[in-house]
């Protein structure tokens, strides 16, 4: 039977959900605008959004949109950008040069890559990754640039190892990297002065660098996460006696000969923790 021509317009039951949000934002120039679960799969359904010049704070989170227009940099006063919860692919190399983006949520979406120069960031401070497809290899050479990032949520990824160059992210305050597959972590994370929150549980690690034991992880306010892997005896003994008994365990020439020794050895790996191929963010 005869359908008839696919119309390619926008879907208008969608879009008016959408417009009517965006009249009243303009009515009352409403520097926050929310977005969130409006059944928006491109920014068609958004007419003169990019054009909102004046808004501070974007929220389309729980949407299904795919990709993400360059023009989205026209929006030079956004603050914040959630895009959580959506089926981002791609990602435009003009988001970084926002100036005055400070929050970024990237979250649950079906990232495999990062743009080139993505870590140019003038003014980022959170940046939350967590839940895609990236690893080691998907982040771009400066990455790990962005001075004034202060919480960075890799979670839920495919990292088996973290760049050295973390070490450049001087002021971050946050480090969560559960549920990859992380095998080691590097010396460099002993450089992280700042950090008072680390996250690493659920991932295929053994054993610590020493320079761990430089981190404040044993303040109130200090987090650190650690279940879920399979460590070596001597930590895992340490670890039940508690935070401050590993990192002080950490600073002894003891510890530090097991660790070269154990390097030295190069012992197997443990497996994957989990299948990930029915993720989320696997679905085409």
């Amino acid at each position: 039977m005869d359908q008839g021509p696919v119309s390619c317009l926008p879907n208008t039951s969608k879009m008016s959900k959408a417009k009517k949000v965006l009249d009243e934002a303009r009515e009352i120039r409403n520097p926050e605008l929310d977005l969130v679960d409006k059944g928006i799969s491109s920014f068609e359904e958004t007419p003169g959004l990019l054009n909102m010049t004046y808004i501070t704070r974007l929220t389309l989170s729980h949407n299904k949109i795919k990709s993400v227009p360059p023009s989205l940099a026209n929006l030079i006063n956004l603050e914040m950008l959630n895009l959580a919860n959506n089926h981002v692919e791609e990602l435009p190399l003009s988001l970084s040069s926002m100036p005055k983006l400070r929050i970024l949520n990237l979250s649950i979406n079906r990232l495999y890559n990062l743009p080139r120069g993505f870590g140019a960031f003038p003014m980022i401070e959170v940046l939350d990754l967590s839940y895609n497809n990236l690893n080691e290899k998907s982040l771009p050479g400066n990455f790990f640039m962005m001075e004034t990032l202060r919480a960075l949520y890799l979670s839920d990824n495919d990292f088996e190892h973290l760049p050295p160059d973390v070490k450049n992210l001087k002021n971050l305050q946050i480090l969560v990297l559960r549920e990859n597959d992380l095998i080691d972590l590097p010396i460099e994370v002993g450089e992280l002065t700042r950090l008072r929150e680390l996250h690493v549980q659920g991932n295929r690690l053994t054993i610590l660098p020493p320079e761990v034991g430089n981190l404040d992880m044993t303040s109130n306010k200090s987090v650190f996460r650690f279940e879920g892997n399979e460590w070596v005896p001597p930590i895992a003994d340490q670890l039940q006696l508690g935070v401050g008994h590993l990192m002080e365990y950490l600073r002894t020439e003891t510890y530090r000969i097991l660790y070269n020794r154990y390097l030295t050895n190069k012992p197997p790996v443990p497996p994957p923790c989990v299948d990930k191929a029915k993720k989320i963010s696997r679905i085409r």
